[in-house]
């Protein structure tokens, strides 16, 4: 059978995209078919019901005879064919969603990611496809799949996963081109104009693909495009086999400091190339587009990629030593202030990312851990923890090498439970201990036991003093999290264990006054500057609409900084190994290293910032 795929973008206005679905050689002895519409997108592991934005579906026979079509499940569509062997299913979907895992039809561009888009018919899925995209005069098509015409552009794909694994977008975007390792990579900047400087662009991503290649030693496709879509928020990237689309402030290539976040999110899904596309769980396709995907193993798939988008960053030499330290510190205090990280083991976040990661809820943080945060982490302990039992003779960079060989290059998924095994034989070095107490299990994380094998000492700092002035005081601590209404202060999240969930304060209470003084959201801070810690408030709130008081103890604030630093007694063999990990001389990490010298010129990343969203929501911690 053959299934080809004809899409019209002509109408912008609308958003509207039309999808006409040509079957041809359909078997005659069925006289029904179904066609089934994803109901969530690889990479980004939610159900997400695509099918909700699809509207005036039909079906027509050869002759254009209309056919029946019913709808028997959220994202199924049964067509009474009879005896026919060739029909056209359509339908229109409405486009207007610029997230990465989304659809977006406006003015400025066409752009899909294939799972909110097709439907594939049922059985059939594995065979071979073709693309055909109608657009606007003047727009060009861009995607990596196999051109075989043009005008209107014509696409081929081996069958439904290669089909939707490709981005497509179209438009007259800004486009760039880098070389790396002699693969061609296209960078297009799709959108609102943005302030970045086309060279630097450029020579910033040739050095995270230069630092990928080293690693590996080879890269795995024959061409790749960066799908950057400028506009006015944060939307993170998603990982596709010859590509990633990243969505991004249209300003976020200026000042330095927003500059990281472009970079970071780059990195992280250029690896992605590698793992999670390639070195997989088994899981992990082929893919069953219709329920979950469950899988314990995305801690190394994801958590492991942070933390080489981190250290790649450093060896490409766009971060200094210096600089990658700050972030492992930054990344430390992030997890030390989730109470969940001892709720959840790696594993078991894993698995629940389908109902927790995406959908976080006023408990989440008390309650679960993100496998980001956690596995990025515990992948750094891990590295270190194989260069000192090895002696400095295998890392983390051997068990990449050896997943890529043995499973990544030959297409084979890592059997479940397999990961810990794959890495002591790669190493050597017995995992066993390890894996059952971080990743299994949810043992609190001794980082300085592992930062020292690379001479490194880990240190929590509280608000230091301005030159010539005493240090503040401490202010009291409830332990909770305000979020902004109007003038008003409401609870969005209440910390387990702290003064404000020991006195029974709930989210969703507002505060009115710290003993009868009146609070705002603006002012609640620099009331609680008045309280030391040990006193004792009587705070008065509403509490769905009930004035009540309640009587609390506050607290002391955990500390407001982690720093990372080298130990200037570190052992030669520990120096080594920080040398050969960072890719750095002791002398610029060490102790008299300089200050920080960023050839990063000008944060954010994936998949949803904790300081953005807080930001954006109005929220703040006291």
């Amino acid at each position: 059978m053959k299934t080809r795929y004809v899409v019209s973008a002509e109408d912008v206005a609308s958003h509207y995209i039309h999808v006409a679905i040509e079957v041809t050689g359909a078997p005659a002895g069925e006289s029904e078919l179904d066609l089934v519409m994803a109901v969530w997108t690889p990479g980004s592991y939610l159900v997400r019901e695509f099918a909700r934005l699809v509207r005036r579906v039909q079906a027509v026979g050869e002759d254009g005879r209309a056919l029946s079509v019913t709808k028997v499940r959220k994202n199924r569509w049964r067509v009474l064919k009879g005896k026919e062997t060739s029909f056209t299913f359509s339908y229109s979907v409405y486009a207007h969603d610029i997230s990465v895992e989304g659809i977006d039809l406006s003015e400025e561009h066409l752009y899909f990611n294939g799972a909110p888009l097709f439907c594939y018919v049922d059985g059939h899925k594995d065979e071979p496809m073709e693309l055909v995209v109608h657009l606007p005069s003047g727009w060009k098509a861009y995607s990596e799949l196999p051109e075989i015409g043009k005008n209107p552009p014509r696409y081929r794909a081996a069958n439904f996963d290669e089909l939707v694994d490709y981005p497509f977008d179209a438009g007259t975007p800004t486009e760039l081109s880098i070389r790396p390792a002699g693969v061609p990579h296209r960078v297009l900047l799709c959108g609102q104009q943005g302030n970045f400087s086309p060279h630097k662009v450029e020579e910033d991503l040739r050095k995270i693909v230069e630092a990928t290649y080293r690693l590996f030693g080879e890269l795995p496709m024959p061409r790749y495009t960066f799908f950057f879509h400028l506009n006015d928020r944060w939307d993170g990237g998603l990982e596709h086999l010859a590509g990633t689309s990243i969505t991004l402030p249209s300003t976020v290539f200026a000042p330095k400091k927003e500059y990281e976040g472009f970079l970071e999110v780059s990195c992280h899904e250029y690896f992605h190339l590698f793992n999670v596309k390639r070195i997989r769980s088994r899981v992990l396709g082929p893919f069953d587009y219709e329920q979950e995907n469950y899988t314990r193993m995305l801690w190394a798939m994801e958590g492991l990629t942070d933390y080489y988008t981190y250290l790649l960053l450093r060896r490409s030499g766009l971060y200094a030593p210096r600089k990658y330290l700050e972030k492992v510190a930054e990344q430390v205090k992030r997890y030390r202030d989730v109470p969940g990280r001892n709720q959840q083991s790696l594993e078991e976040a894993s698995f629940d990312s389908w109902i927790d990661l995406y959908r976080p809820h006023e408990e989440t943080r008390n309650i679960s851990i993100s496998y980001y945060l956690k596995g990025n982490l515990v992948s750094l302990c891990m590295d270190l923890e194989i260069r000192g039992q090895s002696g400095n003779q295998r890392s983390l960079d051997d068990v990449m090498r050896h997943l890529w060989k043995e499973f990544g290059k030959r297409s084979v998924g890592i059997p479940e439970g397999d990961w810990q095994k794959e890495a002591e034989r790669a190493t050597g070095v017995d995992l066993s201990s390890f894996f059952d107490r971080y990743v299994r299990g949810r043992d609190e994380i001794d980082f300085s036991l592992f930062l020292r094998r690379a001479g490194l000492l880990l240190e929590a700092k509280d608000e230091e003093a301005t030159e010539g002035e005493d240090a503040p005081e401490a202010p009291g601590y409830l332990g909770v999290e305000f979020k902004r209404e109007g003038d008003r202060p409401r609870l969005s999240f209440v910390l387990d264990g702290g003064p404000g969930r020991r006195a029974g304060l709930t989210p969703g209470d507002e505060i009115l006054a710290f003993d009868q003084y009146r609070v705002t959201y603006d002012s609640v801070g620099d009331m609680l500057k008045k309280f030391p810690p040990g006193e004792k408030v009587k705070l008065t709130i509403f509490r769905r609409g009930l004035l009540r008081t309640v009587d609390v103890t506050l607290g002391k604030a955990p500390p407001s900084k982690w720093t990372l630093k080298a130990d200037p007694s570190a052992p030669a063999e520990a120096r080594k190994i920080a040398e050969d990990w960072l890719g750095a001389k002791w002398e610029e990490i060490g102790p008299k290293a300089g200050a920080e010298k960023d050839p990063g010129k000008e944060k954010g990343r994936e998949k949803g910032k904790d300081s953005e969203k807080n930001a954006a929501e109005g929220n703040s911690s006291e």
